[in-house]
Formats: structure tokens, sequence, C-alpha cells
């Protein structure tokens, strides 16, 4: 059985998602922010030395050893190994190519500017300028987004893939405080799409707060 070490209003609620999607069996141990930091509990410290989520934990199948995945885009790859490819890259390799750029875009290249954007929504003062610096940058990955999405129904091609569960997290990001709107209708099309999915509301039901569905 895995275990998912999920915390509220945050990257974890994507490995649900994909869990339900591969109909993989999963236990949830839940873990609260702190209220006045927003920051992880210390307990998740015990699960992995870097206290942060999401984190799985797999038993080895020929050994029945516990074994400790972290980080999203890890912990998605291992888990399309182990239901034997599905949602993975798909054959046709210009598909194949998208599915791994947007596989690592996700969290290298979209997430950095909304990550100091949050940061900067919490800074008095000197944070609201700061914030009209950031905001050109993180534009540039909506349109960019917006392009792709209107060419395609999903990020790699015709199907869904793992590929979109990446990229969940930062585009709800970005509906939520990063500027994306009805001015870009293709990417405002593909989230109610996903949030329509069964298995995300499934594991939204599953998952317990979480402030950007």
């Amino acid at each position: 059985m895995i275990t998912v070490h999920h915390l509220e209003n945050s990257r974890s609620q994507r490995v649900l998602w994909l869990l339900e999607e591969l109909g993989l069996p999963y236990e949830i141990r839940r873990y609260a922010r702190n209220p006045k930091t927003m920051l992880a509990p210390p307990e998740l410290r015990a699960v992995h030395p870097l206290g942060k989520s999401p984190v799985i934990v797999d038993a080895d199948p020929d050994s029945g050893t516990p074994r400790t995945v972290a980080e999203t885009g890890a912990i998605i790859e291992y888990l399309v190994e182990k239901a034997d490819g599905r949602l993975g890259a798909p054959a046709h390799r210009e598909s194949a190519l998208r599915y791994r750029h947007f596989m690592h875009y996700a969290e290298g290249s979209m997430m950095p500017p909304l990550l100091v954007k949050l940061v900067l929504m919490r800074v008095p003062i000197f944070g609201k300028a700061a914030q009209k610096k950031i905001q050109p940058m993180i534009d540039v990955h909506l349109d960019f987004v917006e392009a792709e999405l209107a060419s395609r129904p999903w990020f790699a091609g015709d199907a869904m893939t793992a590929a979109d569960v990446m990229m969940s997290f930062p585009l709800e990001a970005a509906r939520s405080r990063g500027g994306l709107d009805a001015s870009r209708p293709a990417t405002i099309a593909w989230l109610d799409k996903v949030h329509a999915r069964p298995a995300y509301q499934t594991a939204l039901a599953k998952g317990g707060p979480y402030a950007y569905a």
C-alpha cells in the first residue's frame, strides 16, 4: 500500500489526483500548515530529512522494504512506472518530447516566479512595488502556455498524460495569484476540464483543504 504524506494546500494534491487516475491503492496521512508561518510542520522531517511534502512511502515489491520517494516529479514518474506506463510519455516522438518538456517545465520554469510573487504578497509596502516587476515574467509563461493549449487539448497531445498533472499546480496558482483569467481562454478551459474529471474530484474530497481548485 502506498502512503502519501500529504500537506494541505500544496503540490501534494497532484499526487492524489494521479493515484486516482491510475487506480492505484493508497492511504493518506494529512499534515496541516503552521497557521502563523504557513510552513509544513516539523513532523514531516521524520518522514524525509527535508521535511517537505509530497512524500510517498511504498514497499519494495521484492523485499518488502519501505521505499521513500520525495519531489513531485520523481513521485509522478515512480507512479507512472508502477502503473506500467499508463499516463506516461506518448509513443509519438514529438508528443513524447512535449511530455518531457512539461514534466520539467512545471517546477523548473513556471513555479519560481509564482513563488516569488507569493512571498512578495506577504511583504508590506515594498512587496507591492516588487510584484509589478515579477508579473511580466509570469505573463511570459502564461502567454506561452496559452499558445500551447490553443493548439491541442492536452499538454503532450490529444490525450491526458502525467504532464498535465504536473502542470495543474502552477496553473492553479497562477489563477489564484498570477493573473491568469478569461483573457487566456484556452488555459482556463483546460483548468475547468481538469477540475471536472471524476478522479480529480475524488482526490480533492480525500485530500482536505486545497485553496487552488
